[in-house]
């Protein structure tokens, strides 16, 4: 992984003399972000920036989420350990911070974004990423790598163009200025932050403005590799030992009794010797804890509704000690072969794994009853922006509607396939109110046979620090160190 400077310091005014440069070329004259020419755009990248540069700008014009860039391009590119922990530390800072390198490329080339080709546009916030947040990258590395990469997607003029900008923006760090705090303090907290308005305006209605912006610097902060043992075949004092030989900086979670953190694994977590003789699945604390909200027990019958790779499912069945029945459903036919392989991983044995639609209900069988279901809804994704960034540009505030609409027949739909005095639960990784609370109380409205949880003795008790309102699980990157989660236990009167 690689080291970042310090982040999230307001920048100073810049009294010098403006340095920007104006881009070359006529108004209307700028070319696509990939080149009109055969050839020219890169087919396989053998180094960091291109590779980035692919992935960045096929999220610019495409309705792709980050992991699944990542994923559609994982075979066009040959990189080294090194310059695979460089792609990922690019790809995830430039969107983490693109807000704010935008303002520093508008004040020193002083052209508008929308006159840029969307292809250099990319070069330039990778370029600047590197000389403002990352420090062993010499300057004039980032700028003379920018300049080739550009010469090879663009135009001839592009090339000076770019150099000329980068050179600008080095000799001057602290040159944005950003809005008047006193004018418009939201304005400048999103700018600042690198957050859309509209968020960082929810969130200080909602916190409070000091906070939301303390908020906004524990989401920009780059989160730790966080993984569960598995108690089928290590425990969480074994496993800590052997990462020891395979990372640095690891602790146990605080609340999650099997979790472990760690930063810069010395290979790829596949190649880790302990990830192969499946001592651990990949989960963050969060997520963790909605499992142990579940509570699933040996023997019993457990369904996991929108099962996805498998995170949970393969902490299920190490809390039921592989004893029972799991099933595991989802849409994405690729996610189900993934998780089947993962089970393997793990050494579990207990799932049946199904390619069901649970939005429909003609798909799936309704007369299925299981003593408890979970259900990890697809959500908005904005309380895991540490891990993926892309979210906080693809996700706008109207979504959050359609997002709670999808939750509510989601979850009315899991409630048919509960026992009478079975278990639901509910979980999403959004931090916002109609897609948590909003959609369980409407629910609750019209489904009277169920209700929330309210005995906290029943539950686990390293959950108890973190209900609100005696019944809701919440997590915050800001107040727990962990994703934002949000989940609710649900149980059946009858």
């Amino acid at each position: 992984m690689m080291r970042t400077k310090a982040a999230g310091k307001k920048a100073a005014p810049n009294r010098k003399k403006d340095t920007g440069v104006e881009g070359a070329g006529k108004k209307g004259d700028s070319a696509p972000g990939h080149p009109k020419k055969k050839g020219k755009e890169p087919v396989q990248a053998s180094d960091a920036r291109t590779a980035a540069w692919m992935v960045l700008s096929a999220l610019e014009k495409e309705s792709w989420t980050l992991d699944a860039a990542l994923e559609r391009f994982s075979d066009r590119f040959r990189l080294t350990p090194r310059d695979q922990a460089l792609f990922h530390a690019i790809c995830h800072g430039v969107l983490r911070w693109r807000q704010t390198l935008d303002a520093a490329i508008v004040r020193f080339s002083r052209r508008p974004l929308d006159r840029m080709e969307p292809g250099v546009l990319t070069v330039l916030r990778i370029a600047l990423f590197q000389i403002r947040y990352l420090d062993k990258i010499p300057v004039s590395a980032a700028v003379d790598t920018a300049v080739e990469l550009t010469r090879r997607i663009s135009r001839p003029w592009a090339a000076g163009f770019v150099n000329a900008v980068l050179r600008a923006a080095a000799k001057s760090p602290s040159g944005v200025t950003f809005p008047d705090p006193e004018k418009d303090p939201v304005k400048r907290l999103a700018q600042s932050r690198s957050f859309p308005v509209w968020l960082v305006s929810r969130w200080a209605a909602r916190m409070g403005l000091e906070k939301a912006a303390a908020f906004c610097d524990a989401q920009n902060e780059i989160p730790p590799i966080t993984v569960r043992a598995n108690r089928l075949k290590v425990s969480r004092k074994r496993l800590l030992a052997a990462l020891k030989e395979e990372s640095e900086n690891i602790r146990s979670c605080r609340y999650a009794p099997d979790g472990v953190s760690f930063f810069n694994p010395r290979r790829p977590i596949p190649e880790m010797i302990p990830f192969k003789l499946g001592w651990f699945q990949v989960q963050d604390e969060a997520a963790q804890l909605v499992t142990i909200l579940l509570d699933p027990r040996p023997g019993e019958t457990v369904l996991d509704a929108c099962a996805g790779r498998g995170g949970k499912t393969g902490h299920m069945a190490q809390q039921m000690e592989n004893k029972g029945r799991i099933v595991a459903w989802d849409v994405d036919a690729r996610k189900l072969s993934n998780l089947v392989s993962e089970m393997q991983r793990l050494g579990v044995t207990l799932v049946k794994v199904e390619k069901r639609n649970l939005q429909s209900p003609g798909g799936f069988d309704p007369k299925l009853l299981v003593d408890r279901v979970l259900l990890d809804a697809p959500c908005s994704g904005l309380g895991v922006l540490r891990r993926n960034p892309d979210a906080r540009w693809r996700v706008r505030e109207t979504d959050l509607s359609r997002h709670r609409e999808r939750q509510l027949r989601l979850l009315s739909h899991s409630s048919t396939l509960v026992k009478p005095f079975g278990v639901l639960v509910y979980a999403v990784c959004s931090t916002e109110p109609e897609e948590n609370e909003a959609v369980v109380e409407a629910f609750l409205k019209t489904h009277p046979d169920f209700c929330l949880c309210g005995d906290e003795a029943s539950l686990p008790g390293v959950l108890r620090p973190l209900l609100q309102r005696g019944s809701y699980l919440k997590t915050s990157p800001l107040d727990h160190g962990m994703d934002g989660f949000f989940a609710a236990r649900l149980e059946r009167r009858s």
